[in-house]
């Protein structure tokens, strides 16, 4: 097994097992809405459907990618794959570094014959596609069927690992080399940190249309890494758990700067998700319930998440009164303090602007 696909494993079990969450918080739950007592809506009526990236979901909805390159990887992302198609979601892949290395692994990431109809995004790091180029990164794209492709973020845990990368010059040009040359999507995702206004506009500038924002208050992979190698690394880790921009202010900062927005980053039940599309996201991912789900009950796990998630988020589309998913972002709500003084503090410094 290579260095990669074992670091990639001991993720998953420290995710599945272990407190890797930040200790600080996504700001969701700044975000409060007013409950409609006569929705005058049924329940079937409530379409939940978005489209995003070309492909129709039935729930604002993602899988988000979590691993792949080891053959217990391949498990998880069929598992996920089924679930996703029964439930019409969005489904993601892990970072395909490893498929850079070793083309044999690609088998653990093809998921495309359980899972024909769905939105399907590969992921690469940014590092990585700047020293393979658009067409390798094209391919990777091809071997497994994706419709778009994730270029993760992940500066953090890079410095926080003894064997991670160093030197982040030359990503922004490499993303926008992507943007103009690949036949699919591109969308710039953290992995945890999330977004500041001056970085979205930057990805903006350079073509990007779509962002996953991953903010800080979920998992922490610079806390995932202060449980495992070196003295140093743990420390660093930790010094770095809590690093970033909350998760309901990134998805401000990327709506005003006119991007298309997947929330992530902590983004926990069917509460969560409403919460983020009232912000402006265009859909909402989760890993870590998927994650744990299958790490409980398999399969079984997985698919039970997803369709409580499905039936929770129509459930509470109808208590706001909204009859697709479109009418959430109109309608009133209230913006707690901590939230605001985010917003603020952007537009104080003339960071963000609608366009």
């Amino acid at each position: 097994m290579s260095a990669i696909s074992e670091r990639k494993l001991a993720h998953l079990d420290l995710c599945a097992n272990e407190d890797v969450e930040s200790r600080g918080t996504t700001l969701l739950e700044e975000v409060r809405l007013f409950h409609d007592a006569l929705p005058e809506l049924s329940l079937d009526e409530v379409d939940t459907s978005v489209e995003l990236l070309g492909r129709r979901l039935q729930a604002p909805i993602l899988i988000a990618g979590m691993s792949g390159g080891a053959t217990r990887a391949l498990e998880l992302n069929r598992a996920l794959a089924t679930a996703a198609q029964k439930c019409g979601l969005g489904m993601g892949v892990g970072s395909q570094r490893a498929m850079l290395l070793d083309p044999s692994c690609t088998e653990t990431y093809r998921v495309r014959d359980l899972a024909p109809d769905v939105l399907l995004l590969g992921n690469i790091g940014a590092v990585q596609a700047r020293e393979a180029g658009p067409d390798r990164v094209a391919e990777l794209v091809q071997a497994i069927g994706a419709d778009a492709l994730c270029v993760h973020l992940n500066a953090a845990q890079e410095l926080a690992q003894d064997e991670g990368d160093r030197d982040f010059r030359g990503c922004l040009a490499a993303i926008a080399g992507l943007v103009r040359e690949l036949p699919v999507p591109v969308v710039v995702k953290e992995t945890g940190c999330g977004f500041g206004p001056a970085t979205l506009a930057r990805l903006r500038d350079a073509g990007v249309a779509t962002v996953d924002v991953a903010g800080a208050g979920g998992t922490s992979w610079a806390g995932v890494e202060s449980l495992r190698g070196s003295a140093r690394q743990r420390a660093l880790g930790a010094t770095l758990r809590e690093w970033g921009v909350p998760t309901a202010a990134s998805i401000v900062f990327a709506r005003r700067l006119g991007l298309r927005v997947i929330a992530s980053g902590g983004i926990r039940s069917a509460h969560d998700v409403v919460r983020a599309l009232a912000l402006g996201a265009d859909a909402a991912a989760l890993a870590l319930p998927f994650l744990r789900a299958h790490a409980q009950s398999g399969e079984r796990g997985v698919l039970e998440t997803a369709e409580r998630l499905v039936e929770s988020v129509r459930s509470m589309l109808l208590l706001l009164g909204a009859r697709r998913v479109s009418d959430v972002p109109r309608l009133p709500r209230v913006i707690g303090p901590a939230l605001r003084e985010w917003i603020d503090a952007a537009e104080s410094f003339g960071a963000t602007r609608d366009r």
